[in-house]
């Protein structure tokens, strides 16, 4: 039996990160990312804690996935939603529970710090992830997400 434990990540592992999201990216949206500018992204977060933390699932000591929290404040609630990102479980680990080990720390920790509630965006098509967001909880929203690339 597989033992997954969840740690924030470090300096360290700002490779691994920022090959995921390249990997992440490739099989959502077969998107191309450029690796330099992920590296900095990575960094970036580990440089500035406002724009949030990046959580580590190791399995067995061996890192197997990872995701990204980002901070939302919501004045209606005058507090924040935790956005969770940059979702990525290693193919040898998927359907193994570390995403639901990652979604569980990422709760625990929101609820000690205040959080008003928990927020991702997903894929259309992708029914898979939709079906466990669903089992863990989440509900689908009725906002559609817009945006403008500057």
């Amino acid at each position: 039996m597989s033992t997954t434990t969840i740690r924030l990540a470090g300096r360290d592992d700002i490779a691994n990160v920022a090959e995921w999201n390249r990997a992440m990216a490739w099989e959502t949206e077969r998107k191309q990312l450029d690796p330099q500018v992920l590296l900095r992204g990575v960094q970036a977060v580990l440089d500035e804690p406002r724009r949030g933390f990046y959580l580590v699932a190791e399995r067995d000591g061996a890192a197997a996935g990872c995701l990204l929290v980002t901070y939302e404040w919501s004045d209606w609630r005058n507090g924040d939603f935790w956005w969770i990102q940059s979702v990525y479980v290693a193919p040898q680990a998927r359907r193994g529970g570390v995403f639901r080990s990652l979604y569980a720390e990422v709760a625990k920790r929101a609820k000690e710090a205040g959080a008003v509630g928990l927020r991702l965006y997903v894929e259309t098509e992708n029914h898979r992830a939709q079906n466990t967001y669903q089992e863990l909880g989440m509900e689908q929203c009725h906002y559609f997400m817009y945006e403008q690339m500057l």
